[in-house]
């Protein structure tokens, strides 16, 4: 069950824990590659859920109507769906933040700028058993619109981010939700 209040601590302690899950075979520089894209994607997928909430019985027009959400999240990236999973997940959420980027041009650049099933001497750098680890500890947390302020994610990654060199990676893209 998510919790109820994510402050300042709970948010560092959050993403220590996930920068611990990847560390060994990635350098810490790079942990804001893996997770930063996760985080936003989980984002954009609780507001979804709350906008399809808000809609009622009209949500059941969303997937032919994309305008009706602030940001249309196709099915295959939805965070309820990745969840589920248990193989193939560097695929699996390499075509979801690519799909989110497709579905919103303006985060070209920003959700998608990581491979996940990316390989390094023929071996891939996150397991699915990372990977799977990795979401369920983002799953810890909703991220809807009733559960964060609306800059909160913008603002503690500005005011974090330079801890965990992620500033320049985030800020810009989450204020957008």
């Amino acid at each position: 069950m998510p919790a109820a209040v994510l402050d300042i601590s709970a948010l560092e302690s959050w993403l220590w824990e996930a920068a611990c899950i990847i560390r060994g075979p990635i350098d810490a520089p790079k942990f804001k590659d893996y997770i930063l894209p996760l985080i936003f994607l989980k984002r954009l997928s609780d507001v979804y859920e709350d906008d399809l909430e808000r809609l009622g019985p009209s949500s059941r027009f969303v997937d032919q109507d994309h305008k009706l959400v602030r940001f249309y999240v196709p099915p295959g990236a939805r965070w309820s769906y990745l969840q589920q999973q248990t193989t193939a997940l560097g695929e699996l959420l390499t075509d979801a933040v690519r799909a989110v980027s497709r579905e919103s041009p303006r985060l070209h650049g920003v959700i998608d700028i990581k491979d996940f099933n990316e390989t390094a001497a023929g071996q891939r750098i996150l397991s699915d058993d990372q990977l799977r680890a990795l979401i369920q500890l983002l799953s810890q947390h909703r991220l809807g619109l009733k559960d964060v302020g609306p800059d909160f994610l913008g603002r503690e990654f500005g005011w974090l981010g330079p801890a965990f060199g992620w500033r320049s990676a985030f800020s810009a893209a989450i204020d957008a939700v």
